[in-house]
């Protein structure tokens, strides 16, 4: 079998980094959009980048608009302040909704009709170039072809995809990352497991995946509880910085499975972050998933600790189940009840949320078999 493996056509790694990148961004347009939003401006981040593009001669425009999960609404904003200021390339810089929203941005710049036309398609086209700045370690945005809108009118969250939404360069520096608080740092650093394992037991992974994954896999479970618990460890943010990108790459080309197709209608549903819902579900989701492939959840047991050789494979692949629980436990993710949701309005919604899941394509992927009637267990097992 052939596989196609892509990321971004450029990647920089390290601590001040888009300083030395002056040559890469001259070469794409004489004026920026830099795509944010108003706490990432407030820390000071967005600063650092429009110094360097002032000392380089590049204008810039900058829309911080994004001020939740991105909607078809931000992005249209987006598009017509594109257009406005005269802009001929894009800078995000921010977690998973500005570099979500630049792609978006970047593409519907060009594409003709409604953002929702394109939910499920590949979208194409000669579009802006665009740099991501993720200023989280998790979502792994500034890696993937993919990008999650919601379309307000009709309460879904949209995945739309192609390999022209990647970014010309990715620039990946820990530093950027120092000011996420810890409840940030938990939710996207879950969100990061979850594409790594949801990656490492799709029916779409291969070697070169594989071997992303399980290495990322690794570095969460060593560095997050120490990224989350002590702030200021540069090792662990650094660490965590990598294995987000490793992530990334991993769903880039081997996609996501159960939990994120279950997560997505959460979060669109009872607006749950989505590194947040993907946490409130990746133990049930896992759960179920085990028996599909036992190898595949024992060989990430004993890359952990969690599992030596001497057990078998159905023993260890619980033992990663237990190393998950206490992970969970250790970032103190919240159940639905603790959130706020209330339990008649959830089960309400378990109809649609597993109609939407399914229809999403996602849950296809996992290695065992699953229908509609699986989600709606499921979904009734997080009460």
């Amino acid at each position: 079998m052939t596989y196609c493996f892509s990321q971004p056509k450029r990647v920089v790694f390290g601590e001040n980094v888009f300083a030395d990148c002056k040559d890469a961004v001259l070469g794409m347009g004489r004026k920026a959009l830099i795509v944010t939003g108003p706490i990432v401006t407030k820390t000071g981040l967005t600063k650092r980048v429009t110094d360097c593009l002032e000392k380089w001669g590049i204008r810039y425009h900058i829309f911080s608009g994004i001020t939740a999960e991105p909607t078809d609404e931000m992005v249209c904003s987006g598009v017509e302040v594109f257009r406005e200021t005269e802009c001929d390339f894009l800078i995000g810089v921010g977690g998973g909704s500005p570099l979500d929203s630049v792609k978006a941005i970047a593409a519907m710049t060009v594409s003709k009709g409604r953002i929702g036309d394109y939910m499920g398609k590949e979208i194409s086209g000669n579009f802006p170039p665009m740099i991501l700045i993720p200023t989280t370690a998790g979502t792994g945005a500034e890696a993937t072809k993919f990008t999650i809108i919601t379309d307000v009118g009709r309460d879904i969250k949209m995945l739309l995809k192609g390999d022209d939404l990647l970014p010309e360069l990715a620039v990946i520096d820990p530093t950027f990352t120092y000011t996420a608080p810890t409840g940030v740092v938990a939710a996207t650093g879950m969100d990061a497991l979850t594409h790594a394992v949801e990656a490492y037991t799709s029916r779409k992974g291969n070697a070169l995946t594989d071997m992303y994954a399980m290495d990322a896999i690794r570095r969460i479970f060593r560095y997050l509880p120490d990224a989350y618990q002590e702030p200021k460890d540069t090792v662990a943010r650094k660490e965590m910085s990598i294995a987000a990108y490793e992530a990334g790459v991993c769903i880039n080309n081997a996609s996501v499975t159960l939990v994120h197709g279950m997560s997505r209608p959460i979060g669109a549903l009872f607006h749950v972050p989505h590194g947040i819902s993907n946490a409130m579900l990746i133990e049930e989701c896992l759960t179920f998933a085990l028996s599909g492939c036992y190898s595949k959840f024992a060989a990430i047991a004993r890359e952990i600790g969690a599992a030596t050789h001497h057990m078998g494979e159905q023993e260890s692949a619980g033992q990663f189940l237990k190393a998950l629980g206490k992970l969970c436990r250790t970032l103190e993710i919240p159940t639905l009840r603790e959130y706020g949701i209330e339990e008649e309005a959830f089960l309400e919604r378990i109809d649609k949320m597993a109609e939407d899941a399914m229809a999403s394509g996602s849950p296809a992927n996992t290695i065992k078999e699953v229908c509609k009637d699986d989600l709606i267990r499921i979904y009734k097992k997080l009460w």
